[in-house]
C-alpha cells in the first residue's frame, strides 16, 4: 500500500496559492465555514480497485500561516486542480482579497536542518479529550460590553510579526473531509458524558442460554407459589430517570449544548504541525516557542477541549544518546512539514468546520498588526456608463 500510494502521489502537481487580505474587511469568521463546506465536495468513496490497486487517497488541503522574517502571509496549498474550487469559494466569500500563485516559502531555509549555522524546535499538537469536545471558537471572542468581536487570530499573528531577519515560525493545519460516519462516533461521546450505559449485544447463543435460564428460573418459582417474571436480570419496575435539566448542572448544560452543536458540522481529519526556525546567532525560544504556545493557548477551554504538543513529535531528546536522537526529530519534523506529510496516524484528531474557521480565517481590519501583508488597492471592474471614444 506504501508503495501504490507513493506511486499514486507522484502523479499528483500541487500549487501554493498566497491568500491576500484586503485592507477594509471587516466581516466574522463565520464566512470560513461556508468554504471550508465547499472544500468537503472533493470527497469520495474510492472503489477497491482505486484504493488497493491505483493507491488512491483522500484529498486533503494545507492551510498555513508562516511568519518570514517578521512579515506574516496566509496560503492554501491544493491540488491544481481544485486550484478552481479554492479560488471560487475565496472569492465568494471575500470579494475584495487576492489569491496568487507563489513559489514554496520552505525552500527559503535549508533543507537540511539543524547545521551549524541552523537551528530549529517544532512539534505537532493534539487535542486533550475526545474529537467532539471543541476548542474556544470565535463565538467566545466577544467583548460583554460593547458586543464587539475580538479577533481570534490577533495575538498569534502579533506573536509570528516579533520575528527578525534570519527567523521563521510557521503553522501547518493539514485538513481532509470526513465521512458522515463520525456522527455515530460523535452521539457515542454525548451517551458518555450523559453516563447513558452501552446496550451489549448478545449472540444467539447467548441470548439461547439467558432465555433457559429464565424458564427455569420461573419454573421453580411456580412450584413454590412465587410470582412469575419475565426477563432474567431486570427490574419489574424501572425508577423513571430524573428529567435532564434537573440532573445536569449549568456548566455541563453549557458542554453539552457545545457537543450537540458541534455533532451538527462538517468535521475535517487535521494534523497541526509547528516548526521554528532560524540561524543560531538569533535563534530565540522565548520568541519562536514560549510565545508562540502561549498564542495558541487562547483556543484551550478546560471545560471543553485545549490543543497540546504531542510528546513524540517534540522535538526534545534525554540521556541516551540525546544529541543524535534529538538532530534526528529535528530534521523529521522539517521534513513532514515540507512534504505536508499526513503522518504518523497518533497526530490525527477532528476539527469541525466552525473551529478551522476559528484558528484559520482571513483577519479583521482591526488587526492593525504592520507586519501583516494585505492587498495595497481595491479591485473594481469599469463603469457601465463610462464614455467610450469611437476609433476612426
Amino acid at each position: 500500500m506504501l508503495h501504490v500510494g507513493g506511486h499514486f502521489a507522484s502523479k499528483l502537481k500541487w500549487v501554493l496559492l498566497e491568500i491576500i487580505p484586503p485592507r477594509d474587511i471587516e466581516k466574522s469568521p463565520a464566512l470560513m465555514e461556508s468554504i471550508f463546506s465547499g472544500f468537503a465536495g472533493v470527497m469520495k468513496s474510492p472503489t477497491p480497485l482505486e484504493e488497493y490497486v491505483k493507491g488512491e487517497f483522500p484529498t486533503s488541503f494545507s492551510l498555513e500561516i508562516a511568519s518570514i522574517e517578521g512579515q506574516v502571509h496566509f496560503y492554501v496549498r491544493t491540488q491544481a486542480g481544485f486550484q478552481n474550487l479554492v479560488e471560487a469559494h475565496f472569492y465568494a466569500q471575500y470579494p475584495g482579497a487576492e489569491m496568487v500563485e507563489v513559489e514554496d516559502y520552505t525552500n527559503l531555509v535549508p533543507k537540511t536542518a539543524p547545521n551549524k549555522d541552523w537551528d530549529l524546535w517544532g512539534t505537532d499538537f493534539v487535542l486533550m479529550k475526545p474529537d467532539l469536545y471543541p476548542i474556544k471558537t470565535y463565538r467566545f471572542f466577544e467583548e460583554t460590553v460593547t458586543g464587539k468581536m475580538i479577533d481570534p487570530l490577533g495575538g498569534l499573528i502579533e506573536t509570528m510579526g516579533k520575528t527578525g531577519p534570519g527567523q521563521y515560525i510557521w503553522l501547518q493545519y493539514i485538513i481532509t473531509p470526513y465521512t458522515e460516519k463520525w456522527y455515530k462516533t460523535g452521539q457515542g461521546t454525548i451517551d458518555e458524558f450523559l453516563g447513558k450505559e452501552k446496550k451489549k449485544s448478545k449472540s444467539v447463543i447467548g441470548m439461547l442460554f439467558t432465555d433457559i435460564v429464565d424458564i427455569i428460573s420461573n419454573i421453580a418459582k411456580g412450584l413454590l407459589g412465587q410470582p412469575v417474571s419475565f426477563g432474567a436480570g431486570e427490574m419489574a419496575d424501572k425508577k423513571e430517570d430524573q428529567p435532564l435539566e434537573f440532573r445536569l448542572s449549568p456548566g455541563q448544560k453549557k458542554v453539552l449544548e457545545a457537543l450537540e452543536n458541534n455533532l451538527g458540522k462538517q468535521m475535517f481529519s487535521t494534523r497541526m504541525r509547528h516548526v521554528y526556525i532560524g540561524k543560531r546567532s538569533v535563534f530565540s525560544k522565548q520568541t519562536g516557542v514560549s510565545s508562540f504556545i502561549g498564542g495558541i493557548k487562547q483556543f484551550n477551554d478546560f471545560n471543553l477541549n485545549s490543543f497540546k504538543p504531542e510528546e513524540t513529535s517534540k522535538t526534545y531528546a534525554n540521556y541516551f544518546m540525546a544529541e543524535e536522537r534529538l538532530r534526528f526529530r529535528q530534521r523529521r519534523i522539517l521534513r513532514r512539514y515540507r512534504d505536508r506529510d499526513g503522518t504518523p496516524s497518533s497526530t490525527q484528531f477532528l476539527l469541525s468546520s466552525e473551529e478551522l474557521a476559528t484558528v484559520f480565517h482571513i483577519p479583521d481590519m482591526a488587526l492593525t498588526a504592520p507586519t501583516l501583508t494585505r492587498v495595497a488597492a481595491r479591485r473594481g471592474g469599469a463603469p457601465m456608463n463610462l464614455p467610450l471614444q469611437e476609433l476612426e
